[in-house]
């Protein structure tokens, strides 16, 4: 017999075995049949720690197997030990690895337990407040069983913990969620009848460490804990996945319960043999197992697809994607268009099977990357605003000097676009489409949109595409995009189905990417007008409803739209009017301004717009100094992204007392118009413009900083308003051509135009000069003076827009009706036409006396003007 002293002599090894004993990690029952009575004396030899076992005096115990019950150690020694039982500890090395595995695992889950329970806020003036013990408490009471930690809390109450958790989250989650089920136990009791039963809670972390892109995940940081922000570009509905599972053999009934799932998008392999003992009978077949969905635990998750943000995808590259896994009360916390930060940890899951035979893709060792998300920060707030970056007190009071200046108006507006000559009045109507108005929530629920909608129309060459390019980088949220290349799905939202799980999912376009900021789109006129309809309620509503493949939503995309567009003729042509403009009215009212871009003829403007192009040429090379009064860009788009969350103007009484009058006078001045036209103006002036005047006042207050729109906000917006949409709505059909204002002349238009739908069948092919002569000698219509000029732009217009006469053979279009003329006659074929009285030798004699005719007000004297050969080729 061994003395007791002597178990704690051998090492390490011993003293756990005696640890063991004393704690009862393993007890065993074999034996129990034996006599009673029979007292044995143990023997423990000095290896029996490491050999595993001992023999007793009667031989009932063999080396390696656990003792009876009945037997005890010797006499006094070990008389404490002798009811209920012997125990003893396996001394294998695998095992001892496990017990060392649970035990850490243990000690981190207490350490983590004490985390939730005692961190603490505040000072010892303010007083303490035990942070995640409340709120886990506030949130069980609610029913909501979920709790934030962040990163650097845990890092200052044990920094080895928080490296734990980053290093390995996968393994650590699970303990911090373990060690928060306990602490809700703990704070939440007694609770009420019916809630006995503990429910499981979900760690939400957060951090405020600079997030990586997506680019640089590597294969270093895999299973790591990553922060990426992104675009969410699309979501798949939320499904169940099971945590835990039971399973069936269908052979033989038997059952496997209580399977833990591995969280993610990893799946769980069935067995494929069932390891029942049969009893002689036959052994169940291959793959007997299946699931009993009645007896699983399943918890809610949902698939995103996150992009890239524009500013950070290089030039010429794709933006890159990643998949997102979300679960329990992560699920519908964004949609489509939403920029958000994510932590997560990234994962990796298999590709899908294909058909063939269900083998992968690729290899065996190759995986598809996702993340699994453990956090979601969304940028921007419920009216579609963001801020790019925190402002710090310095450069808070910078904006408010800023703000107070008398000549920030003029300030801002010369810091848009300062390598484009000229259109000051477009620039500023371009900062306060980025400034934009209040976004207004009425008291019946609807809302009305704050945004600005602005269109430039007019002559190639007028750097309306730099504009554009200009406002997607000054805005704080900017997407470009052009209209030939753009559908209505590309702007709006499509449905597709998802490759994996072979479901509809709804996956949103620039329109709605570009929620809360600006979307340009150039070449507005050469979208398809089916894809141009769909962005009407886009425009205005500022929602996006989809209802396709089973799934009915609505997206937001409230964003302001700059686009640009071309005349139909190529270039604005004065005589034309609002033939130029190739847009629905509906699509014209969403616009609040619109803009007629035109490349005039001025000396002087075209000495000084060559001197400017030059100059940017030469110092392109150089580095070019800040011009005196512009504000640096990057400053320029943080300041925007300041007004725009901190400032919400309102029209105060006097400006909206002197805005209901000068609506009303400008409502008389478009019916006065229309009646004297005989015509409805193509660009109608309707209670859209006059919301569109007051966010104009409301950008102008925005970029004070001020809580009113005043009179000389509204003064000006009216004035912007002047230069843009209503001077586009009164140019009408011959409103620039002198002489043709009188309601005489408009008598004789409409009377030659009823006369040419009468006389000639649609789609017939008759030759313009038979139809003036025919005119002139039989119709009975006043002298050939007058009738001419007024029957040339019918003519025009007749044989182009596909009513009475058509033109035979291909030409280009007039654009004026000195070009109507010289086209008719067939005479020109780069002749010098000089008009007024002649000077130079040999000067064109016109068979017609009309050409010189002061009706038409064509050009001053002395004016030569030459003409392309092309244009003679006609009848």
């Amino acid at each position: 017999p061994i003395p007791f002293s002597s178990f704690f002599g051998g090492g390490t090894r011993r003293h756990r075995a005696v640890q063991s004993l004393a704690s009862g990690s393993r007890r065993t029952n074999e034996g129990a049949a034996a006599a009673a009575s029979k007292r044995c004396i143990w023997f423990f030899p000095r290896n029996a720690a490491v050999d595993g076992g001992g023999s007793c005096a009667c031989g009932s115990v063999e080396r390696g197997k656990s003792a009876p019950s009945s037997h005890s150690a010797s006499g006094a020694v070990m008389s404490g030990f002798d009811d209920p039982g012997v125990f003893y500890s396996d001394s294998f090395g695998g095992d001892n690895a496990a017990d060392e595995g649970q035990a850490r695992k243990s000690q981190l889950q207490r350490r983590f337990k004490e985390f939730l329970r005692q961190y603490r806020v505040g000072t010892d003036r303010t007083g303490f407040t035990f942070k995640y013990r409340d709120e886990l408490k506030r949130h069980y009471n609610l029913g909501e069983y979920w709790i934030e930690v962040e990163m650097e809390d845990l890092a200052s109450f044990d920094e080895e913990l928080a490296d734990y958790l980053y290093k390995q989250p996968a393994e650590h989650l699970q303990l911090l969620e373990e060690a928060a089920k306990e602490v809700a136990d703990e704070v939440t009791r007694p609770r009420p009848a019916g809630d006995e039963v503990l429910q499981d809670v979900q760690v939400m972390l957060k951090s405020d460490a600079s997030p990586s892109s997506i680019r640089s995940l590597k294969s270093d940081t895999m299973s790591h804990l990553v922060k990426i922000p992104g675009i969410v570009i699309a979501a798949s509905g939320v499904r169940a996945k099971a945590t835990r599972i039971s399973i069936q053999c269908r052979s033989c009934r038997s059952t496997l319960t209580n399977i833990a799932m591995r969280p993610g998008l990893e799946g769980y392999a069935l067995p494929r043999k069932c390891n029942t003992d049969q009893a002689g009978r036959p052994k169940c077949p291959l793959d007997p197992y299946f699931i009993m969905p009645d007896k699983c635990k399943c918890v809610d998750f949902q698939t995103l697809k996150l992009q890239e943000l524009p500013d950070a995808v290089p030039h010429g590259e794709m933006p890159r994607h990643m998949q997102l896994y979300c679960d329990r009360y992560l699920c519908d916390k964004v949609v489509p268009g939403n920029r958000v930060t994510i932590m997560g940890i990234y994962s990796i899951k298999k590709f899908g099977l294909t058909s063939n035979r269900g083998r992968d893709r690729v290899g065996v060792g190759i995986r598809s990357a996702y993340i699994r998300v453990l956090g979601i920060q969304v940028d921007t707030d419920g009216s579609g605003r963001t801020f790019a970056g925190a402002v710090t007190p310095q450069e808070e009071e910078e904006f408010r000097r800023l703000a107070a200046l008398p000549n920030v108006y003029e300030l801002i507006s010369k810091s848009i676009a300062p390598s484009i000559f000229g259109g000051t009045d477009m620039k500023k109507a371009i900062a306060c489409l980025l400034f934009g108005g209040s976004r207004k929530r009425l008291p019946d629920g609807l809302t009305r949109r704050g945004d600005i909608n602005l269109l430039m129309l007019g002559d190639p060459g007028t750097a309306k595409s730099q504009l554009l390019k200009f406002v997607e980088k000054c805005s704080p949220i900017g997407v470009y995009t052009s209209g030939k290349g753009s559908s209505a799905a590309g702007l709006t939202a499509s449905v597709m189905r998802d490759p994996s799980s072979r479901n509809f999912i709804m996956e949103g376009g620039a329109m709605v990417l570009a929620d809360g900021g600006v979307v340009c789109i150039d070449e507005f006129d050469k979208m398809r007008e089916d894809d141009r309809v769909a962005i009407h309620e886009a425009m205005e509503q500022q929602t996006i409803s989809i209802a396709k493949a089973g799934i009915t939503t609505t997206l937001n995309s409230r964003c302001s739209v700059l686009a640009a567009a071309n005349s139909v003729f190529g270039r604005w042509d004065e005589t034309k009017g609002e033939d130029n403009i190739d847009f629905m009215p509906t699509i014209l009212s969403r616009f609040d301004m619109i803009f007629i871009v035109k490349d005039e003829h001025n000396e002087e403007r075209d000495v000084m717009l060559a001197k400017h192009v030059i100059t940017l040429h030469v110092s392109a090379l150089t580095q070019a100094q800040a011009v005196e009064g512009e504000i640096d860009l990057a400053k320029l788009k943080k300041f925007i992204a300041y007004c725009r969350t901190k400032c919400g103007p309102r029209l105060s009484a006097e400006a909206a007392e002197k805005l209901k009058n000068r609506y009303i006078i400008m409502r008389s001045g478009a019916r006065q118009h229309e009646r004297d036209s005989d015509r409805r103006s193509s660009i109608p002036i309707t209670v859209r413009q006059l919301e569109a005047i007051v966010r104009i006042a409301e950008a102008l207050s925005k970029m004070k900083l001020q809580p009113f729109a005043t009179e000389a906000d509204v003064e000006e917006a009216l004035r912007l308003f002047q230069v843009s949409t209503l001077d586009a709505a009164l140019s009408g059909t011959l409103s620039g051509v002198e002489g043709f204002t009188s309601q005489e002349d408009q008598e004789l238009l409409s009377r030659i135009e009823k006369q040419l739908k009468r006389r000639f069948a649609i789609g017939s092919q008759v030759s313009e000069h038979s139809i003036i002569q025919d005119f002139t000698k039989q119709v009975g219509l006043p002298g050939p003076g007058p009738t001419r000029p007024a029957l040339c732009p019918v003519l025009s217009r007749q044989a182009w827009g596909g009513a009475g006469a058509a033109v035979p053979g291909p030409r280009p279009v007039p654009s004026s009706p000195l070009t109507t003329f010289c086209h008719i006659t067939g005479r020109g074929r780069g002749a010098e036409v000089l008009l007024g009285p002649p000077r130079l030798p040999q000067p064109f004699v016109s068979p017609f006396p009309f050409l010189a005719c002061p009706l038409w007000g064509w050009g001053r004297q002395n004016q030569r003007v030459s003409l392309p050969a092309c244009w003679g080729q006609s009848s």
